[in-house]
């Protein structure tokens, strides 16, 4: 049995969850500065837990069903370039900080693809934060616990991300986007437009955000800014754009869309609070061009998807979102017709991709 009770022979004292999260646009502005505006998928990640008397940590997730939990100690904790590295630097980084902290046992169920952009991972340290916050009485609050998450995966898993993925996991809803200015973490929660509905699909080709292709994009951008004498290109405009011209490739290519996403994001909050549906799917596929073109972070696979739902009458817009090299798309559709397109769009890429799709939102 691979309940909590017939992995741990007890049962769980707290329970925890925390969403995915789908970005609308904003993509690689946040550890730029910049802004971003993701909302909450239903997806989640949920944990079970409960401390233990000694300092082992034993964990079990669905996604790796072993036979037996996967275990370490407290204090001990090394990297194994496994998902047992979320846990490990979480508890970690709460004894570097102070935090009082005895062994757990915990089961792990997530909904959340694995390598779909839709931020898997921080689901996972923000909800097992809330499980840990509840069981040992922790002084944490929401935005604290993103930044946590955040430091989890720079400084124990290895991936240079920003922060708005467990800022989103921690604050986000699915009823607004939350638009988010990474520099300083103001945040507003703007509504979603009323006549349209979003569409996710992940494309079946997975990513890691370890990997070195995400963590180069990030060198690129401070050698961009080194070069232009700023701290962070959120201090460039789009009306100082020919300031790039002083780079060389493929810096220009990274700033450029680094600085225009940045410019997008805050008009396509102008356009929702507008109700400026054409305006804001143009958004996303500029948003998408941008990605493929100047950062180069698409894949053919999700090219594809993304002409697909540019030929659908019913689509007003549709990019990349997630950090790239594969994952899923995000779609802005006609309201009441979410599903149906999905499966036109599903269908037709998995005969000429022969991967297999899966639909997200909306959610069965």
């Amino acid at each position: 049995m691979h309940n909590f009770s017939g992995l741990f022979g007890r049962l769980p004292v707290v329970h925890a969850q925390a969403p995915g999260r789908v970005n609308l646009i904003g993509e690689h502005t946040d550890y730029n500065g910049g802004f971003v505006l993701p909302t909450a998928i239903p997806q989640h990640t949920r944990v079970e837990l409960a401390q233990r008397l000694d300092h082992v940590v034993r964990a079990w997730s669905t996604s790796v069903p072993l036979t037996a939990p996967r275990s370490y100690t407290l204090g001990q904790e090394k990297h194994t370039s496994s998902w047992l590295d979320y846990i490990q630097g979480l508890t970690s980084i709460f004894r570097s900080e102070g935090h009082a902290l005895m062994g757990f046992d915990i089961r792990i169920e997530s909904s959340v693809p694995l390598g779909s952009g839709l931020s898997s991972s921080a689901s996972l340290t923000v909800a097992l934060q809330r499980a840990l916050r509840e069981e040992f009485l922790l002084r944490l609050d929401d935005v604290t616990i993103a930044r946590i998450s955040q430091r989890v995966e720079n400084e124990f898993v290895g991936a240079q991300v920003g922060i708005m993925d467990p800022m989103a996991a921690s604050l986000a809803d699915q009823g607004t986007a939350l638009f988010l200015d990474a520099r300083n973490l103001e945040f507003e929660r703007v509504p979603l437009p009323a006549g349209a509905e979003l569409v996710v699909v992940n494309s079946g080709v997975a990513h890691r955000n370890a990997a070195g292709d995400y963590n180069t994009r990030r060198r690129e951008c401070e050698q961009a800014c080194a070069l232009l004498g700023v701290s962070q290109l959120r201090d460039v405009s789009v009306a100082d754009l020919s300031r790039l011209d002083t780079l060389p490739e493929p810096l220009r290519s990274r700033a450029r869309h680094v600085v225009t996403e940045n410019d997008r994001v805050v008009e396509s909050v102008a356009a929702m609070r507008a109700g400026d549906l054409d305006r804001l799917g143009k958004l996303f596929f500029a948003s998408h061009a941008s990605m493929r073109d100047d950062y180069k972070v698409s894949i053919p696979e999700i090219d594809s998807m993304v002409e697909l739902g540019r030929a659908e009458p019913d689509v007003y817009g549709a990019r990349l979102t997630g950090g790239g090299f594969g994952g899923s798309i995000v779609m802005l559709a006609r309201a009441g017709t979410g599903r149906a397109v999905a499966q036109r769009i599903a269908r037709i890429y998995d005969e000429q991709s022969g991967f297999r799709s899966n639909i997200l939102v909306p959610a069965v």
